[in-house]
């Protein structure tokens, strides 16, 4: 009853939804799979050794454990914050990104059935807005999929159970959605833009591998040190949340706050631009 009442009020959303199913049940399957052999490795052999003889690893690699602190990957959390900050973890959430934020507006644009929708009584912010609501529910189930996975191994390891306070791993898994959404609001910009979806998922990578490259980089070369505040990596600090539990709420208020200004710029440039070049 309540699933067919929201495919009533919600058609668009759970259409997005149930047209990308298999590749969504994919993306968290494979996430299930990941963040599982992380948690292994990490509760199974000391992160001393992992690193030999070296202990203190150097401190571009915080930019791997997801650490703008004192979190060394050589220890338990900064394991876990690498399986939360790995390109595969990345790359997972820019699919999802890049496959609902292109399918948002440029995909019909470019397959002219744009104009098809808009013959329906359906306004555009409607249009805009629950296939908005696809996206964010898709990046976050994504995110709970590692939360509970890393919750779980958490759960089953004294060894981690000692190193890692329970509440930081769900602090991390918010910070992984307002990550997520960081991303969004600017990539449903493009799409509100855009006539090609090749020119969203290019969003979308740039974002996701740009903001890591630059944050890795301020971490290595101290020169470069203040253009970690660009990066959403630099308020995205899995590694220091799973050390010491809590919320960042200013770290999450940037985060939020710069796809909340993305997605209303998307409302804006959907409601300004022609649809029909």
């Amino acid at each position: 009853m309540i699933a067919r009442t929201v495919n009533r009020r919600l058609p668009l959303v759970w259409l997005a939804l149930h047209r990308r199913r298999r590749m969504l049940l994919g993306l968290l399957l494979g996430m299930v799979v990941f963040e599982t052999l992380i948690t292994v490795i990490t509760s199974t052999v000391p992160p001393g050794d992992l690193f030999g003889a070296r202990r203190t690893p150097p401190g571009a690699f915080k930019a791997f454990s997801g650490s703008n602190g004192d979190v060394s990957i050589a220890s338990y959390p900064g394991l876990l914050g690498a399986g939360l900050t790995h390109p595969f973890w990345i790359a997972l959430h820019l699919t999802v990104i890049g496959a609902l934020g292109a399918a948002a507006v440029a995909a019909d644009v470019e397959s002219g059935t744009i104009e098809l929708l808009m013959t329906r009584p359906l306004s555009r912010r409607r249009l805009l807005a629950e296939r908005a609501g696809a996206l964010v529910a898709a990046s976050v189930l994504l995110n709970a999929a590692a939360t509970l996975t890393i919750a779980l191994g958490v759960a089953f390891s004294p060894t981690l159970r000692a190193a890692v306070p329970e509440g930081g791993v769900f602090a991390a898994g918010l910070m992984g959605c307002a990550l997520a959404f960081s991303l969004t609001g600017p990539v449903l910009a493009v799409s509100a833009f855009s006539r090609r979806r090749s020119h969203v998922i290019g969003a979308a990578v740039a974002l996701g591998a740009v903001g890591f490259a630059l944050n890795f980089i301020a971490l290595a070369w101290s020169p470069a040190a203040p253009l970690r505040y660009v990066s959403p990596f630099h308020y995205y600090a899995p590694g220091d949340v799973l050390a010491h539990g809590g919320v960042p709420w200013q770290s999450l208020g940037v985060l939020v706050g710069v796809g909340a200004v993305g997605l209303l710029a998307a409302f804006r440039l959907l409601e300004r631009r022609d649809l029909a070049i």
